[in-house]
C-alpha cells in the first residue's frame, strides 16, 4: 500500500495529502518564507469551511494531519488553542467568505513573483507561452496597506471578484493563486512563478521585449486552460517522488 492510500478518520484526507505535497514541493523549489505563507483549500459548496496549514510551521514539515479545518464565518477562530496565523485568517478567511469560486488559494513571496510586485509596472506581459497563459487573467494590487489582517485581507480579496482572474500581484508583497482544486491552483503558482522568472530576466538584458499580440496571447491562454489533465498529472508526479523517497507528508 502506498502511504497516500492510508487513511486516517479526518475527514477531506484526499484534499488534506494534496495540499501537504504542494506544501512540500513549494518548499524543495524555495517558494516559501520560512514559516509564514499559506495555502487554503475549500470543503464545503459554499467555500466558507476551509482547509489551512497550522501556524508558523515550514512547508517543508507539514503533515495531511497538521492540517487546520477552518470557518470563516466564524468570529471565534482566534480565540482557538490551534489558532491560525493571523494574516493567514485574515486573508484566506476573507477569500473563502467573499469568493467562492476560489475553492484553492495559494499565497507565497515566492522570489520572481515578487520581484515583479515590487515594479512600478507589476503587470506581466506575453512574451512567451508561460507568461501568456496568464494574458488578462490576472490582476495587479497596486495599493499594499500593510499586513494582511482583515481589513487589509478583505480589501484584497475583492479584488479576486471576477472569476476570470486566478492571480493577484500583490504590490510591494507577493503572489495569490487561485484555482479548483490543490492540482489546479499548485500548477498555476508553479507557471505563475517561471513565467515571472522569464520575464524579470528577459529585462535584466536591456533589450527589446518580443511581445505576442492580443490575438495570439489569448489564443494561448484559451489553449491551456483547456489543456488536458496536465495539473492532476503535474500533482500526482510530485506525490510518486514523494512516495518513493519515503515521505511522510501523507501522514
Amino acid at each position: 500500500m502506498s502511504v497516500t492510500e492510508i487513511r486516517p478518520n479526518m475527514a477531506h484526507w484526499a484534499d488534506r495529502v494534496d495540499l501537504a505535497a504542494a506544501f512540500r514541493w513549494s518548499a524543495r523549489l524555495n517558494m516559501h518564507e520560512g514559516v509564514a505563507n499559506h495555502f487554503s483549500m475549500a470543503v464545503n459548496e459554499d467555500g466558507t469551511r476551509f482547509l489551512m496549514n497550522p501556524n508558523q510551521k515550514h512547508f517543508a514539515r507539514i503533515k495531511a494531519s497538521d492540517i487546520l479545518e477552518l470557518d470563516a464565518n466564524n468570529p471565534d477562530t482566534m480565540n482557538r488553542p490551534d489558532a491560525p496565523d493571523p494574516t493567514a485568517w485574515g486573508l484566506h478567511g476573507s477569500l473563502h467568505r467573499l469568493c467562492p469560486h476560489a475553492r484553492c488559494a495559494m499565497h507565497v513571496h515566492s522570489i520572481h513573483a515578487t520581484v515583479l510586485a515590487c515594479l512600478e509596472d507589476s503587470s506581466l506581459p506575453p512574451i512567451d507561452q508561460n507568461c501568456a497563459t496568464f494574458y488578462d487573467r490576472h490582476v495587479v494590487d497596486a495599493n499594499y496597506g500593510g499586513l494582511a489582517f482583515e481589513e487589509e485581507g478583505q480589501r484584497c480579496a475583492e479584488l479576486l471578484s471576477d472569476p476570470k482572474v486566478k492571480v493577484l500581484i500583490m504590490g510591494n508583497h507577493g503572489v495569490m493563486v487561485i484555482g479548483n482544486t490543490v492540482a489546479d491552483t499548485f500548477n498555476r503558482l508553479y507557471y505563475f512563478e517561471r513565467a515571472a522568472e522569464t520575464y524579470i530576466r528577459a529585462l535584466q538584458t536591456g533589450q527589446k521585449l518580443r511581445v505576442l499580440s492580443h490575438e495570439i496571447a489569448e489564443k494561448t491562454a484559451q489553449e491551456l486552460e483547456t489543456y488536458p489533465e496536465q495539473d492532476a498529472r503535474h500533482l500526482a508526479e510530485l506525490k510518486a517522488i514523494l512516495d518513493e523517497e519515503g515521505s511522510d507528508y501523507a501522514q
